[in-house]
């Protein structure tokens, strides 16, 4: 890190931050052009976005499956606080 302690010092260096910032904005701007021409490649299959292929559509079932006996006795008396 520089430490301007006189006037021209202080100049210069305020030249060269000007200067560095400049060649980064430069560079920030073809960058950015060059991702702008890119264009993503397209997938080989195309899932509706209104689907989730990794959703259960028959929870009893899922349940029976996974959890089986403990389903069954935790959801037996669902019924009777109706």
């Amino acid at each position: 890190m520089k430490v301007a302690t006189t006037y021209d010092e202080r100049i210069a260096l305020i030249k060269e931050i000007a200067d560095r910032k400049n060649k980064m904005a430069k560079l920030r701007k073809k960058s950015s052009r060059v991702l702008k021409s890119v264009k993503p490649k397209k997938k080989d299959i195309e899932i509706p976005k209104e689907s989730n292929i990794y959703q259960w559509t028959d929870a009893p079932k899922y349940a029976k499956q996974y959890y089986g006996e403990t389903f069954y006795e935790t959801t037996r008396y669902d019924n009777d606080w109706d």
